[in-house]
């Protein structure tokens, strides 16, 4: 239900509904020990402390229980109090305090290094708390909740700071500061299938949500410097959009005859590629909208994921129809056979940031490295995969060793696309709606 890398990228750490959080090696993913066990309940949210040191983990047993990373015994007896189960745990960026939320509508300050509650539960929820974060500096924490409310806390003296975050029209699923010391900007993701921003300090909303779509968004994309996102829909189109200014960059490409799946730039933001439930991926020019050449067809199925070398030569493809495919991305022609041997639809594919590894991912949760030299695949391979690729994982929005986002059952099922451009702005679509998000505080924490 949850994951979490350490952040000095030696651990991952999962939860699960069998009561168990499990610790795999990030660079081998081999299990380092035995689960860890002690939960009553499925362990709905796992989280390590910034300094790598503790674990956190909440369950729907009402607990909270820290957890030793290098030996994985309990640094302390469960820590109780909460009337009903948490879903949400984060540390303080100095490791030194651990909040809480949890469906009993409250969020819990606790001393991480020896599980004392600090002072009394923070209230004024209606429902269940959703998402907590910290600012960077650890004086303010923020809650968001089932109730459609933002709160801000005073996370030293656990005092109320102004008036609920109101204007979602629905349940508030994430909460996130700006990477700025003090976090002046605070981003929320709602049921209503937008993201607002906010001013932190007066509380009032930054922007709207970019909409255009008319039916849901199923892909995005951003260019590699971060200015351009591209948003590929059920409604066939690919729309461009100005990041800075949140505007639409020309007209709607249009000649896909089904829902676009997935989009990506090339390296030099010239080339969009897009692949399609109407089994062909399609290369566009940027500058104009225009199609460069046919479209590139082979697959038997629907097209899950496109993606540039590294080098910008060669296009890859995977698909519902078990295979991955490789294009010239300047001929636009086959270079070989495809790759096969999968058991189930590949989902993802993503290359190395030396472009000598492919990794893809499986419907069925696993992932298959290829050496792309020889094209063979090997589970021996160790290479470097770029930090921004993001995806979904259990109930969490990850991205390389950083949990983004906790999604709602609703929400997880709605999400379809997710992207992070190199300037730290997460976009993701619920509901049709594209929204963005300013991720650079917790990618860089």
């Amino acid at each position: 239900m949850s994951v979490d890398f350490s952040h000095n990228r030696r651990y991952l750490a999962s939860a699960s509904d069998d009561k168990t959080i499990r610790l795999w090696d990030a660079q081998t993913g081999a299990a380092v020990r035995e689960p860890l066990t002690g939960h009553e309940g499925s362990v709905t949210s796992v989280v390590f402390s910034p300094d790598s040191k503790a674990l956190a983990s909440g369950s729907d047993d009402m607990t909270v229980r820290l957890w030793k990373v290098e030996t994985g015994a309990q640094l302390c007896p469960p820590l109780t109090g909460h009337r009903d189960g948490v879903k949400s745990v984060a540390f303080s960026p100095n490791s030194e305090t651990l909040a809480s939320g949890s469906d009993d509508g409250e969020v819990r300050l606790w001393n991480a290094l020896n599980g004392v509650q600090l002072g009394e539960p923070l209230t004024g929820h209606s429902n269940s708390i959703t998402s907590i974060a910290f600012t960077p500096d650890a004086k303010v924490l923020a809650s968001a909740s089932y109730d459609g409310t933002v709160r801000l806390w005073d996370a030293e003296t656990g005092a109320k700071l102004g008036n609920p975050l109101t204007g979602h029209g629905s349940s508030i699923n994430s909460v996130a500061f700006s990477s700025d010391p003090d976090g002046r900007v605070l981003a929320t993701g709602s049921d209503d299938g937008t993201l607002q921003l906010w001013n932190a300090q007066t509380g009032e909303p930054l922007g709207q949500p970019l909409t255009g779509h008319r039916s849901p968004i199923k892909s995005l994309a951003f260019s590699l410097d971060g200015g351009a996102l591209a948003s590929g829909s059920d409604d066939t189109t690919i729309r461009l959009w100005n990041v800075h200014t949140r505007a639409p960059s020309g007209k709607p490409l249009t000649g896909h005859n089904h829902s676009i799946r997935s989009i990506a730039f090339s390296h030099d933001g010239k080339v969009l590629a897009s692949g399609s439930d109407d089994r062909t991926v399609r290369l566009w020019d940027v500058e104009t909208g225009e199609p460069l050449g046919k479209p590139l067809t082979s697959h038997r199925d629907s097209i899950r994921s496109v993606v540039f070398s590294p080098d910008g030569k060669v296009l890859v493809s995977s698909s519902d129809d078990r295979t991955v495919r490789l294009w010239d991305a300047h001929t636009r022609t086959q270079l070989r056979a495809p790759l096969i041997g999968h058991s189930t639809p590949i989902t993802s594919v993503i290359f190395s940031e030396d472009g000598k590894v492919l990794e893809t991912w499986l419907d069925c949760g696993t992932v298959q490295l290829w050496d792309f030299s020889t094209l063979q695949p090997s589970d021996g391979l160790h290479s470097k995969f770029t930090s921004r690729h993001a995806r979904i994982q259990s109930n969490w929005i990850v991205c390389g060793s950083k949990r983004l986002m906790w999604l709602s059952p609703h929400h997880r099922s709605e999400c379809r696309s997710i992207e992070i451009s190199s300037l730290g702005v997460l976009a993701w679509v619920s509901s049709g709606v594209l929204s963005l998000m300013d991720v650079s505080q917790v990618l860089t924490s």
